[in-house]
Order: C-alpha cells, then structure tokens, then sequence
C-alpha cells in the first residue's frame, strides 16, 4: 500500500471516530436533558419515575446503531441518576439502559423500516421491566415493592414508543441523506 493510500486510510477512520464520538456525546446529553427537563416521580421515594429520556435513547439507537444506543442511553441516563438524587440507581441504571440501547440497536441495524424499528423499541420494554424490579429488588431489600413500579416503567417506555414512531421515519431519511 502507498503511503498516500495509507495515509488516506487513517485519515478515514480519524474521521470515523471523530463522527461516532460527537453523535454519541450528543446522545449522551440529549439522553440526560430529556430525563431531566421532563420526569414525574409517581411515587415519592420509591421508584417510579416517568421521563422521556427514552425517546432519544430510541432515536439514537435507531439511527446510528448498537454502541450509540448502549452508550448514550447507559451514560445518558446514569448521569442524570448520579446528579438528581437517584444515586444508589446509577449502576442499575447504566448496565439496564445500555442493553436497552444495545438491542434497539441491534435489531434497527440488521432489519430496517418503520415495522422493525417499533419491533426493536417493544423489546426494550421487558429489558427495562426486569431489569428495575432486579435493582428496586437489591435497593429496597423488598422483593414485592418492585411490582408497583412496574406499570410506571411500561408507560415511561410506551409513551417513548408513541413519540419516537411518530418522528423515527423522517429522521432516518434526513440522516441518510446527511451521513
């Protein structure tokens, strides 16, 4: 390989991870801000707080992949959890949240159009389900608890759902035609 190919090459993927660090650092904020600006804690100190942190969870998945999904839904909302008085949550929060983002990611990744996209925000909700009653579980002490929160978690992620189908088409295309 010549030197200027060589060169070119590296300056390729310098480029490549300079564009997956800016995306994913802008879905690591627009992750936290959503959970931040916009939550309802349901019940006062317990769990159960709704916020819309799932919507750019979803999106980033969606649009840039499995590692965007798991970081900055992961990181996203673990910082929100470190920073907002949810602290014990944070560990929790950044493994459950970056498998969440890791699957949606997945699966938008290998299968593409409106149909597969809803298919992989639905199979993030029992990744959340299961993973918050498991650490509301080892939080509390209290094995039973967790159930109330469940029903939190599912309008947290559907609501996400409905508000990400209505926008995940358009944004696809745009960022197509952009990246």
């Amino acid at each position: 390989m010549s030197e200027t190919k060589a060169t070119a090459k590296t300056a390729g993927s310098t480029l490549e991870q300079v564009k997956f660090l800016t995306i994913t650092a802008m879905g690591i904020a627009l992750v936290y801000v959503f959970t931040w600006l916009i939550n309802v804690q349901i019940f006062p100190g317990e769990g159960g707080l709704v916020h819309l942190g799932n919507v750019p969870l979803f999106i980033f998945a969606i649009l840039f992949g499995k590692k965007t999904g798991a970081i900055a839904g992961g990181i996203g909302m673990g910082l929100f959890d470190l920073t907002s008085g949810w602290t014990a949550w944070a560990p929790f929060t950044l493994i459950v949240v970056a498998i969440m983002g890791f699957v949606t990611g997945l699966i938008a990744e290998k299968k593409k159009g409106f149909f597969w996209y809803l298919l992989a925000m639905i199979a993030a909700l029992p990744i959340k389900i299961v993973g918050y009653y498991i650490a509301e579980g080892f939080i509390t002490g209290n094995w039973v608890a967790p159930y109330l929160s469940i029903p939190g978690n599912v309008l947290q992620v559907v609501a996400a759902i409905v508000i990400t189908a209505v926008v995940i088409v358009p944004l696809k295309k745009a960022a197509n035609k952009v990246l």
